[in-house]
């Protein structure tokens, strides 16, 4: 399940991307099968673990080839091992709400990216979110250990984004039919993933992303300007006298 536009994100063949808090590697996954040379960074060990599997097994059976793949590594945002200017494209998705230092993050994130290059960023858009926070103090921080420590609005974000250094140059939402099954998490309880409930809407969102029917991309289409329950915010880093990205 990808959040992420690639058309609007410009990625191409070569390019060598970041992906922040790649998690179990959607993201990262398709940039690798588009061409682009990637590194994936997360602070959790499993995560790493599994997106580090995953893509050596796509090099194993020829989905993508070996030297696409830069590394994958455990790491923090606020303090990213890596040089200024190294990356063509970064990208950072549902990560952001979770760290209580974001400016810092978000500075790490520029900081690495070349200029003229292109980064993306989703977290949860107000909405959606402020209904989860209503109904369950177990969805957020503090009582959820390493949950969402703020509801972003738009506007905040976009800021952020430009005062680090970023020309913000578009935006959209998106997983309208995921916020209320998150809604619905939230009202029998985050943990309570047996609920038959929760495991009914659950088998129909897996139904859905497997199978991509077209009712369901309708209404994804029609209702995530409204319901989606993610917002994506692209950009462009400042670059001094030329809007072309650094060379490779």
């Amino acid at each position: 399940m990808l959040t992420i536009r690639f058309d609007e994100l410009g990625l191409r063949p070569g390019d060598r991307v970041l992906d922040v808090g790649a998690g179990f590697g959607r993201h990262v996954f398709e940039c690798a099968r588009r061409g682009a040379r990637v590194v994936a960074l997360d602070y959790a060990a499993d995560e790493v673990v599994q997106t580090k599997d995953t893509l050596a097994a796509m090099v194993e059976v020829g989905e993508i080839p070996a030297d696409r793949l830069i590394g994958v590594l455990r790491g923090d945002a606020t303090r990213l091992p890596f040089a200024d200017d190294s990356f063509d494209v970064v990208i950072t998705s549902e990560v952001l709400e979770h760290i209580q230092d974001d400016v810092t993050a978000i500075a790490e994130m520029v900081r690495v990216l070349k200029p003229g290059g292109r980064f993306a960023a989703t977290v949860p858009a107000w909405g959606p979110e402020v209904v989860n926070w209503k109904l369950s103090d177990e969805y957020h921080a503090p009582k959820s250990v390493g949950g969402h420590v703020r509801i972003y609005t738009a506007t905040e974000l976009r800021a952020k984004l430009a005062t680090a250094g970023l020309d913000v140059d578009g935006s959209h939402r998106a997983h309208a039919l995921h916020s209320p099954y998150w809604w619905l998490k939230c009202a029998v309880g985050p943990r309570n993933d047996d609920h038959p409930m929760v495991v009914r809407y659950r088998k129909f969102l897996e139904w859905d992303i497997i199978e991509q029917p077209r009712s369901t991309r309708v209404a994804e289409r029609v209702l995530s300007p409204v319901l989606g329950k993610s917002i994506v915010h692209y950009g462009t880093k400042h670059a001094a006298g030329s809007s072309e990205r650094g060379a490779a």
